[in-house]
């Protein structure tokens, strides 16, 4: 499977229209700590991790990555699907066991390491004929319309990782 980096557009500033989400959209702090203060039984349900090619702009061989794929849950709803790009490349040094993390959430490394670096967050309204949305829409039997998802990018020295985050609808209960 290859998949290209950047996706497709997204937009530096989100618009009004995110209403009840833009609290969520806009925090640049930790997600998973976020859910943990609102929530008594959180957890990280794994859908799959793979491995990938990506590319650029272009057709441009980017080389390979490992793509994760999670739900955030608050008991049993899930409330975030999250799918990050790990390059293999990055997967070294400081990184290395990004590539093993089972159910721990990929927020606790990032937030949890000082030298780590985020990147100005970009948004992005979801509609059902994107994979994103799909993807995290899979499990429902009522479809929302649209989703809200944001993207960041993460350093730590020269490596660097994306994740996406779609925020489903019952993350407004919390």
């Amino acid at each position: 499977m290859k998949l290209a980096l950047p996706l497709e557009p997204w937009t530096w500033r989100l618009p009004e229209s995110a209403v009840g989400y833009r609290p969520w959209l806009l925090d640049r702090g930790s997600l998973t700590r976020r859910i943990q203060q609102r929530c008594n039984a959180f957890g990280v349900r794994g859908v799959q991790q793979r491995e990938s090619r990506l590319t650029g702009g272009g057709g441009r061989k980017l080389g390979r990555a490992l793509i994760r794929e999670v739900f955030l849950h608050c008991g049993e709803a899930p409330v975030v699907y999250a799918c990050s790009v790990l390059p293999m490349d990055t997967l070294r040094g400081p990184w290395n066991r990004l590539g093993n993390l089972g159910e721990t959430p990929l927020g606790a490394v990032l937030f949890g390491d000082p030298r780590v670096k985020r990147q100005p967050l970009c948004f992005k309204k979801l509609h059902p004929r994107h994979p994103l949305y799909r993807r995290a829409c899979a499990g429902m039997d009522e479809k929302p319309a649209y989703l809200w998802a944001r993207r960041s990018e993460f350093r730590l020295h020269r490596g660097r990782i994306w994740v996406t985050e779609v925020f489903l609808p019952p993350i407004l209960g919390l």
